[in-house]
């Protein structure tokens, strides 16, 4: 860590499994509802989850945060054991009058390799994260800064935006929102929304074909 604090209080949980990055990517080719509606739906995050830059597409394996309401000690840790392509999906109790993750954080997890950043809380340093690139979707944004003490965990489910998000399963996220997949659902989600895609595109030529016909 680039903090000098104890992280006695933290637990983490190692002994899980990513996803395939390269399976991942092939979903991440189409938009977030269109993998909703082959999913019926579910797995996807609260509206209140919005991007907070520009940056919003995004793909990746959940590393999964628990932190106290407007303390970031476990966001420190679990970047400690980030890989590239993880996704940082941080419980913040949906606290928002306190921040915790800011554009330090930001630049330890893009050295880090990550993904992005999604927090059930709040979030600062906004145009400085901005200019990063890295993508960050959050609950709100305030300026005020974070305690560092903990309790928290990494590494074990949480839950975001009224979904649960287990380690090491897929997460994707574009302007529209973010949606979890399973890791086990990434092969057949594969050949589900190519056959969803095409229905739709079949229907919108049928759709344009009808308003050319004269009256």
């Amino acid at each position: 860590m680039f903090i000098n604090a104890s992280t006695e209080s933290i637990s983490v949980t190692t002994d899980w499994t990513r996803a395939p990055l390269d399976r991942i990517e092939v979903l991440a080719r189409y938009p977030v509802a269109l993998i909703g509606d082959i999913q019926r739906r579910m797995g996807m995050m609260a509206s209140a989850i919005r991007p907070m830059t520009r940056h919003a597409r995004f793909y990746g394996t959940i590393l999964p945060v628990l932190t106290r309401e407007g303390d970031n000690l476990a966001i420190h840790r679990a970047l400690d054991d980030a890989v590239p392509g993880d996704v940082l999906v941080i419980n913040g109790n949906a606290e928002v009058n306190r921040a915790v993750f800011g554009d330090l954080l930001a630049e330890i997890g893009l050295a880090r390799g990550i993904a992005a950043v999604v927090i059930d809380g709040a979030v600062r340093d906004v145009d400085e994260i901005e200019g990063l690139g890295l993508p960050v979707f959050a609950r709100a944004v305030n300026p005020a800064g974070p305690s560092k003490t903990g309790p928290g965990t990494v590494g074990a489910p949480v839950a975001c935006g009224n979904v649960v998000c287990n380690p090491g399963d897929a997460i994707i996220g574009d302007r529209d929102g973010i949606i979890i997949v399973s890791r086990d659902d990434l092969v057949a989600h594969a050949t589900k929304i190519v056959e969803q895609e095409a229905f739709e595109a079949s229907l919108r030529t049928r759709i344009r074909e009808s308003a050319q016909k004269p009256a």
